[in-house]
């Protein structure tokens, strides 16, 4: 089979970035992203590049590049499914918050719905794709439903997660660390996983893609994010112990990192790690051993989470009790609401918990993000379920200036590490504060001795 029409089914945070540098990369190739959400497809198909619904530096470029000469959006699924040979899945797979596996397990109801999809449309044989993150043995549901048709198509499935971080994912797409593609060890199976490997090696050096079977592949998905996960809580934890001893944990992390056995990466000590990889793919890697009666594995890999969950809490309470036990009716500044810099995704963002904390308390929120609107941050405390929308409409206010957002504020919280808040004046912001003028910097990015002179108090991440 020789591929010359692509499909990608979901156009979120992986299917639209990876196809449009797929576009980009191969011009040979014809690229179809689908959805069902009409208002998403509108917004990539948009003349404004700014209103695409995925915000990565240097998408917008690539977009413009590639749309509407061999990179096209839209709706039609069925359409899409029939006149491809190599169809990607590519939609999202949340925590299941119901029935057997609630709070841990995958939920692959999208996944199966799209298999169903490519079954009912298919005419032709398909190389089947997983490019969402799945747990272990997916791929041998998806065959199934995929053979349940009986209507003679071959149909082969490769696993090919993706390896992006938000705020990168172009830069990583354009310069790989590796492309892991995987599938069955069968002759039209090494056939299937040779066709993909041809795609990538447009770009990417063939020494960097790197072939496996398809369970290797799913499971080395959730074993790479629940590693760099647990980085993360692990010089988290580290912080309160640093705040307890006058210890510094840039300090402690600098010096631990120049290990060559360990290294510096996600060494970061912050308020906690969020996104849509990272809490979902450990939960589903705890329900897994679990499944398997490995519980003390299943424990192992949980604390990762209750480590991040307990550094939200100890933020929080470190700003209630620095404004001297009480915020009730007080107005704080939340700068950042996405879960890091450079983009627009809000999923699983520490800021929710944050503010969701600070309000239960009391507070007045007033918050900006250079790429998160109003509309976004009310959803996410409405997704929290944790009190009526009116109440979160009342305590939460979206401010589109920052200066504006610090008037008589008693307090600026910075919850995710955007580049210019770092370059503020900040003698005009301390001016706007009620007195004392308190920073929580949640992402350890300020000058703290610069902030200092100026006269503000300021609270660091692991730093006493």
């Amino acid at each position: 089979m020789k591929v010359k029409t692509i499909c990608c089914i979901g156009a979120g945070y992986v299917g639209g970035p990876t196809m449009a540098v797929i576009a980009l990369k191969c011009p040979h190739l014809k690229v179809n992203v689908v959805d069902i959400s009409k208002e998403r497809i509108d917004a990539w198909n948009s003349k404004d590049l700014n209103s695409l619904p995925v915000y990565e530096p240097g998408l917008a470029d690539v977009v413009k590049k590639a749309r509407n000469r061999n990179l096209f959006f839209s709706t039609d699924i069925d359409n899409a499914i029939d006149e491809s040979e190599m169809i990607f899945i590519a939609v999202n797979t949340p925590t299941k918050n119901y029935g057997e596996g609630k709070g841990k397990a995958a939920d692959l109801k999208y996944v199966e719905l799209c298999a169903r999809s490519i079954a009912r449309v298919s005419k032709s044989d398909k190389i089947v794709v997983e490019k969402s993150t799945l747990p272990v043995r997916t791929a041998e549901a998806v065959q199934t439903v995929l053979d349940s048709t009986g209507n003679g198509v071959n149909f082969e499935v490769l696993s090919n997660p993706e390896f992006l971080a938000e705020g990168t994912a172009i830069e990583d797409l354009f310069k790989s660390d590796r492309v892991l593609i995987g599938g069955q060890q069968s002759k039209n199976g090494k056939r299937a996983i040779s066709e993909l490997v041809n795609i990538y090696a447009n770009w990417i050096p063939r020494e960097k893609i790197y072939t496996t079977n398809v369970w290797s592949s799913e499971l080395s998905k959730l074993v790479a994010n629940a590693f760099l996960a647990q980085r993360i809580s692990s010089i988290n934890s580290i912080s309160a112990i640093c705040e307890a001893t006058e210890a510094d944990v840039e300090e402690v992390a600098t010096a631990v990192g120049m290990d060559s056995r360990i290294g510096s990466k996600f060494l970061k000590s912050s308020v906690g790690f969020g996104g849509s990889c990272f809490q979902k793919d450990i939960l589903n890697l705890v329900y897994i051993a679990q499944s398997l009666g490995l519980n003390q594995v299943s424990e192992y890999w949980h604390q990762v989470i209750k480590i991040n969950d307990y550094q939200r809490q100890r933020f929080a309470k470190k700003i209630m009790n620095s404004l001297f036990g009480t915020i009730s009716e007080k107005k704080i500044t939340l700068f950042g609401w996405a879960f890091k810099k450079n983009t627009n995704d809000t999923r699983e963002s520490s800021a929710i918990y944050v503010a969701d904390m600070l309000i239960e308390n009391g507070a007045n929120i007033c918050a900006y993000d250079p790429k998160v609107n109003e509309q976004q941050m009310l959803s996410d405390l409405d997704n929290l379920n944790n009190r009526t929308s009116d109440i979160n409409k009342t305590a939460l206010n979206f401010c589109p200036d920052p200066y504006e957002a610090c008037k008589n504020s008693h307090a600026v919280v910075i919850i995710t590490e955007w580049d210019e808040f770092i370059n503020y004046d900040w003698s005009k912001i301390y001016n706007l504060l009620s007195k004392p003028a308190k920073i929580f910097d949640g992402r350890n990015i300020l000058d703290k001795e610069k902030l200092k002179v100026i006269g503000f108090e300021i609270y660091s991440i692991g730093k006493s």
